[in-house]
């Protein structure tokens, strides 16, 4: 780190510190001022898991206090407890008993607890199992019943340098890294098991949301930050393996995310500010079958980095609704919308560095927008159920990039125009019957990608006297295609042996009418079996075995050649084929140890035939990828084990650890494998959370990944081509050869809550990378600079030659120290 950048950061520490202690000056007199003895609520529904049916006088427990009640004739209940952290356990004639941990009621919104309850052994008396069955339940299903994990919206909401962030949070799981931990900074690029980010695929309530990120990556699904509104959320399913053969695309992962509705008694909300945002959420009932919820985001991190004199100004908002309406008691229809605009733009800075100076030369302008909306109807049927959905999504992504960041077409070296966009429909049917859990559906799906490209990828090579010796390399298309998606599944699941072994089958097929063979139901054929045995009532073994499928990325579909040529029709789908073995130990109803063991095997994968390079070392930076000729000739494997304990809220105490192994290994032209940019070996993750009398909260997470792979630039052609690219270029013939140090950090967060009569004040510290250990990202290939950082210093003293034959090269290596504390207050009424 620089001089300018150590002063800004002291600055910025310094600050921090005098308004943390204002803050806790402010929560020590408001802690007086305040009673705490206030009542909230607690509503939810009770419901079949299987057949989604309300459960009609269930009961709801309120464990510790002497507070209980039934669900009404509509399956509903609410619940008036003084606020305070809760255990609530639901049990039903018939049925597993369910218990829900960390239940935060406050005095301003209600505190919405589902329950989805799976049928017991005996269906004449009331099972109470003390090894907790049914919170294994909760996460996994007789569909799939390993590799996943849950998280609450509660958990989303107090995870320490989580930020309110779905994608961040999920990090602290087993099997999950991400960029953060090695190449590109702190982005949210998903990494499981060592499969690449554009892997996995996103639902929320049925409806697939390609973009859950701002400042998309087009062609993989990182970003800088999340979309969606975490006050919106009921819970966040994530499936490593043993997919569900009902979603198409999976190959590392699956994210099932569950939307709670809307509040049915009255209007309520929030409104959360924080150092780099400010949100409002909004809900309550339209008439007496209708609720809805609404929420908008603006950020106003390009006032903060003006402040640190640093030369990026991105910005960004959001928005999200949900609306819900019950024609009856079996037909309900849900109408969603996320969508978000992004900017990302350069500014001078008062005191300009190399670094700044690089910055602003290697990094696009972006201007994107996108939106998802859907509808959703569910009718439920004699021992079952039924989806309809149809939706639409839209990205447009505009990127822009110039020699010295000089908004000038003269010197302009990219330039991209592009639109996703994708209408679907999908239907499914869902029956339970006599133990067995049948469900078969079909979609189809029509899709439009445009795009137009301009791209100087070299400079040309002169000699002595100014010839050409090898010309400029450039792309330049414009392209527009158009096709259909449609597949089919069927999956079928049944516990045998008295309830000990649970069986589960599954097969799907995609097909497509723009590859050459894309309409062949067989090339996609994609089985997968699943078993779990119940040893006792402590131990469970689980294992599966399953091929999935993905179609290649819009952008590398849509690229055309120099001959207006669409080149890319022969590729295939990627393979993926996951055997996964594991355990289940549960020692008490609060604590689950987890051991998973894992081999994948990737097939087709997206080559480059320009560098020879497997794609799945990309989509960890700000661009687009895959707009060139793409081979499907790939190979890839990954495997690891995993080890995950979980300690749910025991007298104030609640943490999570987990270890993973992991290696991930890809081969490009050639079957050599080499170590892919994901391959950090060791993830460690652990959160600790302790709750204190008073309505404090502290919270304690930290991270640590294995030193991950990069590759060297090719000085030769870097040096040609810096001015033009703003960048090194590198070189692949040294592949992932060098690694940088190991990656960790610890966060810290503090909350103290406020309860007033109908509202509640939140207030919390998020600070970021607390001890401030120091996180290497990939250096960076620049020319050295003046004293005065005003041009470029050369070796014969003379103006710097465009082919950078007089400059100085000189590698940035990108080893910050940064904190990044947050001050936020959350308002609900």
């Amino acid at each position: 780190m620089g001089l300018p950048e150590y002063r800004k950061m002291k600055i910025l520490n310094i600050r921090t510190a005098k308004i943390m202690a204002s803050i806790l000056i402010v929560f020590t007199l408001l802690s007086t001022r305040v009673n705490a003895q206030k009542m909230g609520v607690i509503r939810g529904y009770v419901r079949d898991k299987n057949t989604q049916e309300m459960a009609v006088g269930a009961v709801i427990i309120v464990e510790g206090i002497n507070i209980r009640t039934s669900t009404d004739i509509d399956g509903n209940y609410k619940l008036s407890v003084p606020v305070g952290a809760y255990i609530l356990k639901a049990t039903y004639l018939g049925y597993n008993t369910l218990i829900k941990e960390n239940v935060i009621v406050s005095s301003g919104n209600a505190q919405v607890v589902n329950f989805e309850m799976e049928p017991a052994d005996s269906n004449l008396k009331e099972i109470n199992i003390t090894y907790d069955r049914g919170k294994m339940a909760k996460a996994t299903d007789m569909v799939t019943p390993l590799s996943v994990q849950e998280l609450t919206t509660e958990e989303i909401k107090s995870n320490p340098g989580g930020n309110y962030d779905v994608s961040k949070v999920v990090q602290t799981l087993p099997g999950v890294g991400s960029s953060s931990g090695g190449n590109s900074g702190p982005r949210n690029d998903i990494i499981i098991r060592g499969g690449a980010p554009n892997e996995n695929v996103y639902y929320v309530d049925g409806i697939e949301i390609p973009v859950l990120n701002h400042f998309q990556t087009q062609g993989s699904s990182g970003g800088s930050t999340g979309i969606l509104n975490v006050s919106f959320i009921d819970d966040v399913k994530l499936s490593s393996s043993a997919f569900d053969a009902r979603y198409d695309n999976a190959l590392a992962s699956t994210f099932i995310i569950s939307e709670r509705e809307g509040n049915p008694d009255k209007l309520s909300g929030n409104f959360r500010i924080s150092g780099t945002e400010l949100a409002a959420m909004l809900e309550g009932p339209i008439d007496k079958k209708t609720t809805f919820m609404v929420s908008a985001r603006r950020s106003y991190l390009q006032f903060l980095f003006e402040a640190l004199d640093l030369p990026i100004r991105p910005n960004f908002w959001d928005f999200q609704y949900k609306v819900t309406h019950r024609f009856d008691e079996k037909t309900t229809f849900t109408a969603i919308g996320i969508g978000a605009i992004d900017n990302f733009n350069f500014a001078n800075t008062r005191n300009s560095t190399p670094t700044d100076v690089y910055i602003t030369g290697s990094l696009p302008y972006i201007n994107q927008w996108n939106y998802t909306v859907g509808f959703a109807l569910k009718r439920l049927i004699n021992d079952g159920y039924m989806n309809f959905t149809l939706s639409r999504n839209m990205f447009n992504n505009a990127l822009d990039k110039y020699e010295n960041a000089e908004q000038v077409d003269s010197l302009r070296t990219f330039r991209l125009r592009s639109q996703e966009i994708e209408n679907k429909f999908r239907w499914d049917i869902n029956k339970y019957i006599g133990g067995w859990k049948i469900s078969g559906g079909v979609m189809g799906e029509y899709v439009k990608y445009n795009a137009n490209l301009y791209s100087q990828v070299t400079n040309p090579i002169l000699d002595s006297i100014g010839n050409t010796i090898i010309p400029a390399t450039k792309i330049n298309f414009n392209s527009a295609i158009d096709f259909f998606k449609y597949g089919a599944f069927g999956s079928v699941a049944k516990n045998i042996f008295n309830d000990r072994l649970l069986v589960s089958f599954g097969i799907r097929t995609d097909m497509n009418s723009f590859l050459k063979t894309g309409n062949n139901p067989l090339n996609t054929l994609s089985p997968r079996l699943s078993f779990a045995y119940h040893l006792n009532s402590k131990w469970d073994l689980t294992a599966s075995a399953g091929t999935y499928y993905k179609i290649p990325t819009y952008t590398t579909l849509g690229y055309r050649d120099s001959n207006n040529v669409l080149v890319n029709k022969d590729m295939k789908y990627i393979k993926s084929t996951h055997y996964v073995v594991g355990t289940q130990y549960l020692p008490d109803p609060s604590l689950r140890f987890t051991l998973e063991g894992f081999y994948k095997q990737y097939d087709n994968y997206p080559v480059s035939a320009a560098t020879g390079v497997s794609l799945a070392n990309q989509g960890g930076d700000i661009s687009s990828i895959g707009s060139e000729r793409i081979l499907s000739i790939g190979k890839g494997q990954c495997y690891g084990f995993e080890f995950f304990v979980q300690q749910k809220l025991v007298k104030n105490l609640f943490y999570v650890f987990s270890y993973t192994y992991v290696r991930s290994q890809f081969s490009g032209i050639g079957s050599k494998f080499i170590p892919s940019s994901w391959d950090n070996q060791n993830l460690i993750s652990t959160t600790l959370g302790y709750k204190f009398s008073g309505n404090w909260q502290l919270g304690l997470k930290y991270r640590y990944a294995g030193s991950a792979p990069y590759t060297p630039y090719d000085m030769t052609s870097s040096r040609q081509n810096y001015l033009l690219l703003g960048t090194g270029i590198l070189d692949y013939s040294k592949l992932n050869s060098l690694r940088l140090s190991p990656f960790s950090e610890l966060d810290l967060r503090i909350d103290k809550k406020y309860n007033f009569k109908k509202t509640d004040l939140d207030l919390f510290i998020d600070v970021q990378n607390l001890l401030l250990t120091p996180q290497e990202s990939d250096p960076t290939y620049t020319f050295e600079r003046n004293a005065s950082n005003t041009g470029f210093v050369t070796t014969d003293g003379k103006p710097l030659k465009m082919d950078g034959s007089n400059a100085v090269p000189v590698i940035l290596t990108n080893n910050s120290k940064t904190v990044t504390p947050t001050i936020g207050i959350i308002f609900e009424f």
